[in-house]
């Protein structure tokens, strides 16, 4: 590291023995990098390849407002998202505000009274729980008749294939299986375990619908849960898909007819996908797609240097730090309220806006516990951008993702320690001088 360099990691608060250590938790880690470049590569290529194949032009850039009809950039973007996905369709609206509500619009779109809702990959996250009804709200599932089960996942994090056999009834309509691990203490599912578990659900009923909540995956490995059988997978834009530059919106993509049931609940029955206007952010969820693997993969390089460094301190990580990765979510079990406090402080310290703004836990919607967010981003709640949140809860673990860039991701892991160290809640080993 030059001087000059050094004396901004300086002016940004960051001690010598701070700055010392993580250079050393970062020496031995230029393979694991080298990795995740190559597979940005690969999905930059693809994505270049869709946009390609979909004949993309500058009249897609622009928008339309009111109804949206004709919005040409609108569905042709939705055309790039089905190539890109390997789906026969997508839905790519602003009009989606977040993951939550892709999802909802996925299941309530695909679900009907008297239908089964089974999740196999156990209880899903937080925010779900209204939405289907596990805890009672107005408008969920349950009210209009869907039923809910459950089959957990066994205890070394894989699919329980015999339990998931067994719990397929006949009112079984639509399985869901959540890729990333939310606030469990659960390792990511690949790409390769979800393959298995369609095809353990297939092979029982063909005609059940396979919804694979696909947040904080996309571009992580080379494949999607699309490549393998899924009937849809869905996400949010302020994610890894929107590259940093989408200002809102969600998609999914699949299967013709799991698309238009979605479009029907989104909007109305009827109209469907026919209405929506892009409301001139074409441009942002063109550009944004396309920076998409490697902003990815910037995210990437984030997670595994926290990983290597707080792991190092003798904290739980998961994934560990030598892991194969399969979502930008690092968790790492602080063991106090405290930790996650100033882990989350040190974050929001690290962010390019509101850098001076102090995170609080609070009483968010859709969370039985308090939670903090630590997000000084340029779209709001963009968790593909520098941030980290996490329930105030035992074992107070704190979820950290995102990072527009590698050196931005880099300074948000240096300033969470530094705050750390600020507190007296870690010790920084000795190392040699830079």
């Amino acid at each position: 590291m030059n001087t000059e360099t050094k004396s901004l990691y300086t002016e940004a608060g960051i001690d010598e023995d701070v700055l010392q250590f993580g250079e050393s938790v970062l020496a031995p880690l230029k393979d694991r990098f080298d990795a995740i470049d190559a597979r940005a590569e690969y999905n930059q290529l693809k994505v270049i390849h869709a946009f390609q194949t979909c004949k993309v032009s500058e009249a897609c850039l622009t928008g339309t407002t009111g109804y949206g009809y004709n919005d040409l950039g609108r569905d042709r973007l939705e055309e790039v998202y089905a190539a890109a996905f390997h789906t026969e369709a997508a839905l790519v609206r602003p009009l989606i505000a977040c993951g939550t509500h892709a999802l909802a619009i996925a299941l309530a779109g695909n679900l009907r009274p008297g239908d089964e809702l089974l999740s196999v990959s156990g209880k899903p996250y937080d925010t779900l729980e209204e939405v289907i009804g596990i805890r009672p709200s107005r408008g969920s599932l349950a009210e209009y008749g869907v039923t809910y089960r459950q089959v957990d996942l066994l205890p070394d994090g894989n699919f329980d294939l015999e339990g998931i056999r067994k719990a397929i009834t006949p009112k079984t309509a639509l399985v869901a299986i959540q890729r990333s691990k939310g606030y469990a203490d659960r390792r990511t599912l690949s790409v390769a375990q979800i393959a298995e578990a369609i095809r353990c659900v297939k092979s029982v009923r063909s005609d059940i619908k396979v919804m694979v909540d696909n947040c904080y995956g996309e571009f992580v490995e080379t494949k999607e849960p699309s490549d393998v059988g899924a009937d849809m997978i869905v996400g949010s834009l302020i994610k890894n898909p929107g590259g940093g530059l989408a200002p809102s919106g969600g998609y999914i993509a699949g299967t013709k007819e799991c698309v238009e049931n979605a479009a029907y609940r989104m909007t109305c029955p009827g109209l469907g996908a026919e209405i929506g206007p892009s409301l001139n952010l074409n441009t942002s969820f063109y550009e944004g797609f396309f920076l998409a693997p490697v902003v990815t993969a910037a995210a990437l390089k984030g997670a595994v240097f926290a990983a290597n460094l707080y792991e190092k301190l003798g904290f739980a990580c998961l994934p560990d730090s030598t892991e194969e990765r399969h979502d930008i979510i690092q968790a790492i079990t602080l063991g106090s309220p405290e930790g996650v406090i100033a882990f989350c402080t040190g974050i929001q310290k690290g962010a390019p806006v509101d850098s001076f703004v102090t995170p609080e836990p609070w009483d968010m919607p859709g969370y039985d516990d308090q939670v903090i967010m630590a997000a000084g981003a340029f779209v709001e709640g963009s968790s593909i951008e520098l941030s980290a949140d996490g329930p105030i809860r035992p074992p107070y673990t704190v979820y950290f993702q995102g990072g527009l860039t590698w050196p931005s991701a880099k300074l948000g892991v240096l300033m969470s320690l530094q705050c750390m160290k600020d507190k007296h809640l870690v010790q920084i080993p000795t190392v040699v001088r830079i």
